[in-house]
């Protein structure tokens, strides 16, 4: 559950943290889009590397881990899938250049995860939602999408909380083959989903009580602007975008095996 924690907006006063919500998400797609272009692994150790400047900066070094070490099971299901897909394929032969390969599919799997845990890890869901609302995005979808961001988090922790509890009155999650560990996860899910179930009222309820959607043009305390930070990151974005670009289109990238 920790692979969540990336989603848990944390409040710090950083230069990350009080950037435009809509720069990042720019930059977070211009990342997205520079590692779709690459299949080698040193141009995807280049972008990896090139996130953790904005993680310290942003002052989350421990909740972003904690993401990535939630994510390490999806990694390495991913490595393996690759190295067998290679390996039946390929004539039964296991060569540097498939595990080079499994690799760098891998890689770009945590790339995407660094770059959107470092996002919501410093964007506010209000400030979230107030940006999709000036980007023309319509109220009713803005406030699904903040809403979600919020409570998946929450229902992680809830899980999470929910095992520890299992677990202590004796339920073995983690014994038996691959249906009984299944099965055993049953116990879990049924007080989760009523949980949610019950949250999920909760809110409706909240929202009633608070008139939602009777005004049809709302109003917000806040509006966000560009300042000198953001145009700053636009420019990094637009960088990031031409030289990976030029880099896939002009440049010739070798692989370390052969750097070997």
């Amino acid at each position: 559950m920790s692979v969540f924690d990336g989603l848990k907006f944390r409040r710090v006063n950083s230069l990350i943290h009080n950037l435009d919500p809509r720069i990042k998400f720019v930059y977070v797609i211009g990342v997205f889009i520079a590692t779709l272009l690459f299949l080698q692994i040193i141009p995807l150790l280049a972008l990896f590397v090139l996130q953790l400047p904005f993680v310290f900066l942003a002052r989350v070094q421990r909740q972003w881990l904690r993401s990535l070490r939630g994510a390490a099971f999806l990694a390495s299901f991913i490595f393996l899938i690759n190295i067998a897909t290679n390996f039946f394929v390929g004539g039964y032969t296991l060569t540097p250049e498939v595990v080079e390969s499994a690799a760098a599919m891998t890689l770009r799997f945590v790339v995407l995860v660094e770059s959107f845990s470092v996002f919501f890890l410093t964007t506010s869901p209000d400030h979230l939602g107030l940006a999709l609302e000036q980007s023309r995005v319509p109220y009713e979808f803005a406030f699904a999408f903040t809403t979600a961001v919020r409570f998946v988090p929450v229902l992680a922790e809830e899980a999470q909380t929910i095992m520890d509890a299992q677990k202590a009155r004796g339920l073995e999650l983690e014994k038996g083959n691959l249906l009984k560990r299944i099965r055993n996860y049953i116990p879990v899910l049924i007080p989760l989903i009523v949980s949610a179930i019950r949250r999920s009222l909760e809110l409706a309820e909240a929202m009633e009580s608070r008139a939602w959607g009777a005004c049809k043009r709302r109003t917000n305390l806040y509006r966000l602007c560009l300042h000198r930070g953001d145009y700053v990151l636009l420019g990094i974005t637009v960088a990031i975008l031409a030289g990976a670009i030029y880099t896939y289109f002009f440049v010739s990238i070798p692989t370390i095996v052969n750097l070997l």
